[in-house]
């Protein structure tokens, strides 16, 4: 038998109605904040990844499906968002319609990492991306979006982790403070820091081998080498948050998986124990310099990406009780050939006058008909008479209280539509 491949699955049953809705309060979100959809390309140019991610990231040195076309480019299956969503941004020039450009997506991420709860191979992201404003208030607005879409699904005990990243420069000067006080020590940490060392100290502060050695939680913290205008612009993000009735925390560990953040770095954490390591729901930053290091405009940035399964994952080990339980508005059941042409007919109008309508399609008994509507969880049933509908009648039973009354078909509409 042939399986899925290892770190994919199936999103079915519960999964896929709560995917769905996850999608609709997205979408919902979206509208409420002003985003616009926007759809990327599942591969681009394997360039894109290595000068956007940053070249000493997980991602693109252990984790990007990489691969050659019959051209013999070279491709990635996309392994983050916010890379395509610039190079979308640069390459259609969307910074000259208007100053301030706000997108949302859905999109299949790829990265090849050990599967586990939350985490696959293949997975769903969603995002939101502010880009052409260094406002602070923007990166309050970012940090509410997906904080109030997982309150919406029910989620509780959220909590914000904050941290700034300051500038280049103060970037600069921590690094050399880190490296200072790393070097003694660097060799007790594990092969991937030591070459996070040499290319980018700040990365060993992510790391998920070493991230509890007392070495790291030791280590310098980058807010002591904010200068006083990163300091100042970090203290607005935070006012900003007191005026949303925001909680948070600044976190100094925060530095996010991804080279290109400065400033503002987040993550959204339900502070559950039930989830353990998959308790980090959402995350992102600001990255003013991304849109300029891939050959676009000098234009600054603020966004996040939240994993669909990650949110799954959650809603299920809480047992939250999200999408709807499925069922329908209507079964139309029949007995002989008259009767389901006619059924035919009746189950076309209603869907399309809005009402979710099924009928039999395996030739079933009348007995296992009234079986199925039940399975369905049908409201009401509609049971042809080849008598009636001579005289233009329709049998319709609430399949509730079992109550059972005829109307003229050319009523049937209203009638639906005065219970339902």
């Amino acid at each position: 038998m042939i399986t899925k491949p290892k770190g994919t699955y199936d999103v079915v049953d519960l999964d896929a109605r709560n995917y769905n809705y996850i999608e609709e309060v997205v979408h919902t979100f979206a509208k409420l904040y002003n985003y616009d959809f926007i759809r990327t390309p599942i591969f681009e140019s394997r360039e894109l990844f290595h000068r956007g991610v940053g070249e000493t990231t997980d991602i693109v040195t252990k984790e990007t499906y990489d691969f050659q076309d019959k051209k013999g480019r070279d491709l990635t299956l996309r392994p983050e968002g916010t890379a395509g969503i610039v190079r979308s941004y640069i390459e259609n020039k969307m910074y000259g319609n208007k100053e301030l450009t706000k997108l949302y997506y859905f999109g299949t991420m790829y990265r090849y990492e050990r599967p586990q709860a939350g985490r696959n191979r293949e997975f769903t992201q969603f995002g939101m991306e502010a880009l052409g404003s260094n406002d602070p208030a923007i990166d309050a607005e970012v940090i509410s979006l997906p904080l109030r879409i997982f309150e919406a699904l029910g989620i509780k005990n959220l909590k914000v982790k904050i941290n700034s990243l300051g500038n280049i420069e103060d970037r600069k000067n921590y690094g050399e403070a880190l490296k200072d006080y790393l070097k003694p020590h660097i060799t007790d940490l594990c092969q991937d820091c030591q070459e996070r060392f040499k290319k980018n100290p700040l990365r060993i502060l992510d790391c998920k081998v070493d991230g509890e050695d007392k070495v790291i939680k030791n280590a310098p913290r980058i807010l002591e080498y904010l200068s006083e205008e990163s300091q100042e612009r970090f203290k607005k993000v935070l006012n900003y948050l007191d005026t949303m009735d925001i909680d948070y925390e600044v976190d100094p560990n925060i530095v996010r998986g991804l080279d290109y953040y400065d400033h503002t770095v987040f993550e959204i954490v339900a502070d559950i124990k039930e989830l353990g390591a998959s308790n980090v729901l959402a995350g992102g930053g600001r990255y003013n310099s991304l849109v300029k290091n891939l050959d676009g405009p000098d234009v600054p940035a603020m966004g996040f990406a939240c994993g669909i399964e990650r949110v799954l994952f959650t809603i299920n080990t809480l047992e939250l009780k999200c999408a709807e339980e499925k069922s329908l508005d209507v079964f139309v059941l029949y007995v002989n050939e008259e009767e389901k042409c006619h059924g035919l007919y009746l189950t076309q109008e209603l869907r399309l006058n809005g009402f979710s309508t099924e009928m039999d399609y395996l030739e079933k008994s009348l007995k296992n008909q009234f079986k199925e509507a039940d399975k369905y969880k049908a409201k009401y049933l509609i049971i042809l008479n080849s008598e009636d509908l001579k005289e233009g009648l329709i049998e319709l039973k609430d399949n509730l209280t079992k109550e059972k009354k005829k109307v003229k078909e050319i009523n049937l509409i209203d009638e639906l539509d005065g219970n339902m």
